[in-house]
């Protein structure tokens, strides 16, 4: 079979899978249905309806869109069988109820952000970062039951820089996952694909380290950490949701500060975690147990993100402040 002969159904939301979308659509593959979330209600009241980033490209392609509110409706299982799919290919969607991962007859490949079975979850990107690896990747793997631990396809790895925040990494890994999605299907066509158990890489990849969706508590800085450990988390939530903390006056004024950027200045000191020191007007450190962190890029709540020399511009910062 020809790669224009394939029936492909794709399945996806955000910016993420959009790119895989595009390889297929511009490398001639047959792309006869898309699946993605319904359109969000988005404004003060909620009266305006915002299409997924996927909707919206598919859509200039002329391609056929589907948006179920849920999964196992039959009037969407009917027009999903409608399509003829040889193949589903889900990049950065929801999970799957069987009746659905399991019924093109060449199966449901999925594209996950990590290396797995490392990082399984909805957040693999930040949680990679956050930890301070060194080395992620893409992997593609054929569903099953349990979220994400189908077996293997193919990985493909990628170096995380000590400097890259959350949304480089992200945009590295949009890249080569989509060349991984076109090579997979090649695979798949060719009948050379050897799916491979995770568990027979999990020995090998130490213990294993959940990727559980992030909330806005999630979020929030421990200055009690280590230089690196803030450090990194801050880069691993940078630019979106951003990591954030409450900056706190002398008189208890609480304010919520969100960190884009920081920097890693280890030194030894007496000062208790989250204490404030700056000139007010180039440097805003602060103390952990093992040094400062340097807030270089931050946003106060009802302000713009801002250069910290902008910020201390327009702040009457000073050493009674502390951060908790």
């Amino acid at each position: 079979m020809e790669k224009n002969d394939l029936r492909i159904v794709y399945m996806g939301t955000p910016d993420f899978a959009v790119e895989s979308l595009r390889r297929l659509v511009e490398g001639g593959y047959n792309v006869v249905g898309v699946v993605t979330m319904p359109d969000k209600p988005v404004g003060r009241h909620g009266s305006v309806l915002q299409p997924s980033p996927v909707k919206v490209y598919a859509l200039e392609q002329g391609l056929k869109v589907l948006q179920p509110e849920r999964l196992k409706d039959e009037a969407f299982l009917d027009e999903l069988r409608a399509l003829q799919a040889d193949l589903q290919i889900v990049v950065a969607f929801r999970m799957l109820p069987e009746v659905v991962w399991s019924m093109p007859r060449m199966g449901t490949f999925n594209l996950h952000a990590s290396l797995l079975p490392q990082y399984r979850g909805a957040a693999p990107i930040n949680w990679a970062v956050i930890h301070g690896d060194t080395e992620t990747g893409v992997t593609t793997f054929f569903l099953k039951h349990e979220i994400d631990t189908g077996e293997i396809i193919r990985q493909v790895r990628v170096p995380i820089a000590d400097t890259d925040n959350v949304g480089i990494v992200h945009d590295r890994l949009m890249s080569v996952g989509a060349a991984l999605v076109t090579q997979t299907v090649d695979d798949i066509l060719a009948g050379t694909v050897c799916p491979v158990p995770q568990e027979q890489l999990a020995e090998s990849s130490g213990p294993l380290r959940p990727a559980p969706k992030i909330f806005k508590d999630t979020c929030r800085i421990g200055w009690e950490g280590t230089v690196k450990s803030v450090y990194d988390f801050v880069r691993g939530l940078s630019p979106y949701p951003a990591a954030w903390t409450e900056l706190v006056s002398p008189d208890g004024k609480r304010q919520a500060l969100k960190v884009y950027e920081s920097t890693k200045l280890p030194a030894a000191h007496a000062l208790p975690c989250g204490a404030v020191r700056t000139d007010g007007k180039t440097y805003f450190h602060v103390a952990v147990c093992d040094g400062y962190v340097g807030l270089t890029e931050v946003q106060l709540a009802g302000k713009k993100r801002m250069a910290v020399a902008d910020f201390l511009r327009g702040f009457r910062l000073s050493d009674d402040y502390r951060v908790e």
